[in-house]
Formats: structure tokens, sequence, C-alpha cells
């Protein structure tokens, strides 16, 4: 009896060796719940590994397998210390369905579908409009009256299978004998090339095409592509619209498209384009998505959210909050920019009922509509650029295009002139005030004062003068501008801070008395060793960004009387890096829709939105001075983030009410959601905002990059490419 109850006992007891590390345990323990990991283990349903004293050997983490062996033992868990989306991945592995049910409602209880105190609201996706049918063309003859065409257009050679047009010249007979009584066929050579030559790919509405076998429906308008596109959109990015960018060749995925998404794989993109056929393919082989943001901007209480093939805008009022106000016709090209401006005063009107104005750009070709209060559209006209537009922008009522090759195109309000002019290849570009300041190759900064453009012009052309010449003709890779206020004691001092492409800053000025003498140098710092990307100069700090992984440095900006101090001048701050990951082949939307900043006006704090990789739904804020973490953006519904900007809104007519910053995030499902950063800001500065400094922690970034492949690129901030986990 005694050996007979031993031996139950013994063989009750499971050994396990988790990870390197021995548990042992019941039977009874491991199986209470059915349908685990463990019951079909030890019922053999699983093969199993033992080690050298015979414990069942299992390759999984052996801290996170005695939090859930815990549970099995007592069904509860200590969460002191817990990582619950760890421990759910675990209880998950082991089919511990209990647990797993009660982790995910822990997780849920801090995210909800109406976000946390920073969310502010949420656009809906637009309905796709309608495609504009195209200019009538001349009809050609449809199967059904073929024979009477044939009959009433017959030369008397027919039964060589040559019809006579009607200038007399023989062309291949659409309708054939059979040669059995007189019965006709249709001549299927000339059906499958068109009676004009073209392919059936190329042939237009009303063409003949080839009448297949056995038909199936394959296509058809991508205004009803909507109900057919997957759940998560195809991820987009963009080339930088730089000179240096467009040198650079980046390297293609070897076996895939390298356009990456959470959900769906390069097959899908294949099949999508294949079978269905019912997406815009203007961009080579790119498979694009009609519901994807691409760019936001922002002027006053309006937004414009600009999607592949159309672009809505949004206006703000009090009492009604945001409403759509203007949604575009159809674009038949991808629109690759766009400019805003809500306060354009046309001729024979006054400042308070100006309109708005609405400007695209997609290769070479620029579109501008004016939006009356009402929402009613008006055509103000297309204007050609002659080469690629990489800029567009609103100065007051100017509307200005830029190219890198040297190319710039303006559109006056006043005037209704539109008018181009070649200078320098341009790599850089600010405004302020009334005044267009054009970084070039050359290494010299040209300027347009835009506020005497009607009077300033020189048999047609813009009158571009050279403010500068650097002392190296490095190449002017990034320059700001910053005008400090005018009174009657100093006039308006000029301060323009510039980056180069050998890593060099520079800080000229202009003082009142020295205006015909052009600025003078200042200050100079040689921190980055690799091109300088962004700078901005603002009333407390100098803030500039390089090209290796986004490399910060800011100094402290000493004042006297509102004019830069030269004594100590700058003092240095901080350096961090803000690292944003680029898809292998962006598209060229990207970086319109997506720039880092820094965002803010150059009397107030201004902040860096950091984007780690192209399909993520967290954005990270950060002060511009210090790198210091103000708050995480994270989708509402888990939607990837395709575009963002940070815009400050007017305030309101009632009393006390003050401008507000907001983020505007645009998604991959075509929504847009609203982030109040003023209030972030105020939070970070009370110290309420309970976040770690700095951007995503090594283990955040670990977490992102999880569906994400390093690249090997030839670019000094690596592209992503999908995980091969993705493919599967």
């Amino acid at each position: 009896m005694a050996s007979s109850y031993h031996g139950v006992i013994a063989a009750d007891i499971i050994h396990l060796n988790v990870g390197g590390t021995r548990f042992s345990t019941s039977r009874q323990t491991l199986t209470w719940i059915p349908d685990s990991f463990f019951t079909s283990m030890l019922s053999g349903r699983i093969s199993t590994l033992k080690d050298e004293s015979g414990a069942i050997f299992i390759d999984r983490d052996p801290k996170l397998f005695a939090t859930i062996l815990s549970y099995l033992r007592s069904r509860e868990i200590d969460f002191k210390g817990a990582d619950i989306r760890a421990l759910r991945h675990e209880a998950e592995f082991y089919g511990i369905t209990p647990l797993v049910k009660r982790l995910i409602l822990c997780e849920d209880l801090n995210h909800s579908s109406c976000g946390d105190v920073l969310f502010h609201g949420y656009l809906p996706p637009p309905c796709i409009p309608i495609q504009e049918p195209p200019p009538p063309l001349p009809q050609l003859p449809t199967a059904l009256n073929l024979r009477n065409i044939i009959c009433e257009n017959m030369s008397p050679n027919a039964g060589n299978g040559v019809v006579t047009g009607s200038a007399g010249a023989p062309i291949p007979a659409l309708v054939q004998p059979t040669g059995s009584g007189g019965a006709m066929s249709l001549n299927r050579n000339v059906i499958a090339a068109g009676v004009d030559g073209r392919s059936v790919e190329g042939a237009r509405p009303g063409s003949i095409v080839r009448v297949s076998e056995s038909p199936a429906p394959r296509g058809h308008s991508r205004n009803s592509s909507l109900e057919f596109r997957p759940t998560h959109a195809r991820s987009s990015s963009d080339l930088h619209a730089t000179l240096t960018a467009r040198a650079v060749t980046l390297p293609h995925a070897p076996t895939f498209d390298g356009r990456h998404t959470r959900t769906s794989s390069a097959d899908l993109n294949k099949l999508v384009r294949t079978d269905l056929g019912i997406l815009s393919i203007t961009q080579g082989t790119q498979w694009i998505d009609p519901l994807r943001v691409r760019i936001i901007k922002g002027h006053h209480n309006w937004i414009a959210v600009v999607y592949a093939n159309f672009v809505t805008c949004y206006r703000m009022k009090d009492s009604s909050g945001w409403q759509l106000a203007f949604k575009s016709p159809h674009i038949e090209q991808t629109i690759e920019r766009a400019a805003l401006n809500a306060k354009v005063v046309m001729p024979n009107q006054s400042a308070e009922n100006g309109q708005k104005m609405v400007a695209i750009s997609y290769g070479c070709q620029i579109r501008l509509w004016s939006i009356t209060e009402e929402g009613v559209r008006s055509d103000v006209g297309t204007f050609n650029l002659h080469v690629s537009v990489d800029y567009l922008f609103f100065i007051g009522s100017q509307l200005v295009a830029l190219s890198h090759t040297g190319k710039v195109g303006v559109w006056h309000s006043m005037t209704q002139h539109w008018q181009t002019q070649d200078v320098v290849p341009i790599a850089s570009f600010d405004t302020a005030g009334s005044f267009l300041l054009l970084g070039c190759n050359n290494g010299s900064i040209y300027y347009i004062d835009m506020q005497k453009f009607p009077l300033r012009m020189k048999d047609n052309d813009l009158l571009i003068t050279e403010l500068y010449k650097d002392s190296s003709n490095d190449v002017i890779t990034a320059i700001s501008v910053y005008l400090t206020p005018k009174t009657s004691m100093c006039g308006n001092w000029i301060e323009i801070a510039y980056g180069t492409s050998s890593g060099a800053v520079r800080v000229i000025v202009q003082h009142p008395e020295t205006v015909g003498h052009g600025p003078q140098l200042f200050q100079t710092f040689t921190v980055h060793r690799s091109p300088v990307t962004k700078v901005m100069l603002s009333e407390k700090y100098l803030v500039s960004l390089c090209s290796e992984y986004n490399h910060v440095r800011a100094w402290g900006v000493t004042r006297f009387r509102g004019m830069i101090s030269t004594q100590p001048g700058s003092t240095p701050l901080s350096s961090f890096k803000i690292v944003s990951l680029e898809d292998v082949e962006p598209n060229v939307s990207y970086a319109a829709g997506n720039d880092c900043g820094p965002y803010g006006e150059q009397d107030d704090e201004q902040v860096f939105i950091q984007k780690v990789i192209p399909e993520t739904d967290q954005l990270y804020v950060r002060l511009s001075s210090t790198g210091k973490r103000v708050c995480v953006i994270k989708s509402v519904d888990g939607a990837p983030i395709s575009a963002f900007c940070v815009h400050e809104c007017d305030g309101s007519n009632r009393m006390g009410s003050r401008p507000r910053r907001y983020i505007f995030t645009g998604h991959t499902s075509g929504a847009v959601q609203m982030w109040d950063l003023t209030t972030a800001l105020d939070l970070a500065n009370k110290g309420e905002q309970s976040v770690q400094d700095g951007g995503p922690s090594p283990s955040e970034v670990f977490r992102l990059l999880e569906l994400c492949d390093l690249s090997n690129s030839r670019c000094s901030t690596p592209s992503i490419s999908p995980s091969p986990s993705v493919l599967r």
C-alpha cells in the first residue's frame, strides 16, 4: 500500500526546465485549464525534449513562467513590477485563456478610443470625390451597329478583308466573311489593336477592344474602389525635396516591393494591381491608396488635408467646431505638394471679406482654387513651372513655387499674374515677413521682397538680389531668418542663421545703420560633421540639425534690448538625436507630410515631432531646446500615422480666449485626429507629465522595430523594409 501510494504521488509530480531554471509542480496544477499548452504536452499531443535529469525542457523566459505558474497555483498575480504586455504574450503562448482575458482587460484600462487628456477631436474619412468625366471624344463604331456600318462603307475589294475609310484609305475590315452563306465574323486582330492601332491598355472610352472568350469583370472606376481597400493602407513615404537627397540613389529591396505595411505584403500589392485594377499607378508601379492622408497644412482656423487624388479643407467655428468646408474634384495625377492661405485679399475686396486659397502641385503643374466663407469653390487657374515643384507655399497673398533646379514661380492675387524666373539651383529657403530668402548651391543667399512685388519687376522678371556670400562657397543647405521687433531706437535688426554642406553653422546680422553694406558675419559653429539639414534661430535659442540620424545641437542666445548680444552671444545648451527612419523606396510627398520640425513661433517654445518609423501609431513630442520629452501621441484607433503637422489656431471671440497649438495627425484610414499641444506644454512645465526624459528608450525603439528590418541603406539614416514575418 505504501509503495503504491508513493508511486502515484511521484507520477503526479512534473519537473520542468524553463530556460535553464528548474521548476517542480503537480500535474493537476498544470492541467486544470483545458486545451492549454500543458494539457497538450502532458497528453503527448506535443513532442517534448528532456534534459539530462529527465525534466521537460521549455525554451521560454523563466521569470515570466514563474508568474504564470503562480497564477496556476493560486489564481492570483502580484502586478508589482510586472510587464503586463510581456506577461500577456507568455500567457497566449501557454494558452492560459482566463489569464489572457484578464490581462487584456488590464491593458484596456489605460487605453480608450476616446483618447487621453490631450486628445482634442476626430475627423472621419471623407468620401472619395467622383472623377470628372473626360471631354467627349468622337464615337467609334460598336459591335451593335457594325453590320450597318460595313454595309454602308464596304468597298468593292471587301472580299480581301479591306474596308475603305471616308478618305478613301483602306483600313482592315472589322467584319470578315466566313466563306459560307455570306455569314460575317469579327476580325479579332483588328479588335485587339483598335482601329487606330492602339493596344487595349491604351484604349480610350469608346474604343473597340478585344472581346474575351470567357468575359470576367476585372476593373472598374477608382471611385468605387473603397469597398475593396485592405483594412490597413499600404505605407507610403517620400524623398526629401533637397538637392543632396535627389543626388543619392536609394537601394531597392532585392526580392520584394520596399513599400511595407503592417497587415499586407508585396503579394497583396500585386494581387490588387493585377486582379482588381482599381487604384491608380502613376509613380512607376507604386500601389496608391486613395484614402491615405499624405499632407496636412494649416492656416488660421483652417486646415487642408491632402490625399492622393483630392484635397479637403476643414474650418473651425467657436460654436460648431470643425466642419468640412471644401472638397476638390478628383485629380488624375498624384498630388505631391499643397499650400493653404485662409486670408487672401483679392482685387476690390476688403481684408474682412478675404477669400481662402488652396493650391496643389503634381509634377510641374500647380492648380489653384479660391473658396468663399460659404465653401463655394472657383478655379483660379493651372500654372506651369516647367520643372518639378519641390516647395509650394504662400507669402501674404502671393503663391510661390520653387524647384531645386533654380526655378521660381510667383502668382500675385492683386495682379492675377503668374511669372517664373531661373536662378541659381536652390538648396534651402526661409520666409520672414514679406521676404523670401533662398540658400543656393553657389554659397550665396538671395532675397525677394514680396511686398513690393507688383512694382519690383524688371523686364517681366523677378527682382532677386544677392544678400550674402559664404566665405567658403559651401552650399547653403539650411537657412533661418529672425526679425527683431521694430523700435524707434534701433530700427529693424535682421539676423540670419544658415547651415552648409560642410556642417558649419553661421550667424550673420545686419545693423540698422549698415543696411547698405549687407549683413556681417557674427558667429560660426563647426560642431557638425555632416551636412546641416535644418537650422532655426529664435528669440532664445539657436537650433541646428544635421543629416546624421538627425543630430541636433542647441545653443542659448543672449539678447540685449531684443538684439543678439556680442557678449557672450550664444552658449552650448544640448545635444541629442531625432532618429526618424525612412522607407527603402519613399514617395514624393512623405517629407512634406512628415517634417520633424522644429515647430512653433520664434518667440515661443518650439518642439520636434519624432516619428521613429514610417508605419507607426505613435509620435514623440520633444522640446527643441533640450530634447526632453513633452508627451507621446498615440492613435486612438490604432491606425498608423501617415502625416502630421503642428498648427496654432486663432482664439475665439470670447473674453480670455487665446490661440492654442494643436498637433494634427493624418492616418492611413483617411481620418484626422487632433491633439492639444498647448495643454501638453503646460503640463510638462508644471511637471505633471509622468514621462521619462528624452526620446524613445531602447526598449521602446526595439518594440517599434519589431515589424521592420533595417536595410543596407546608403543614407546616414538607415531605411527599413518589411519584416519577413509580415510577408508570410
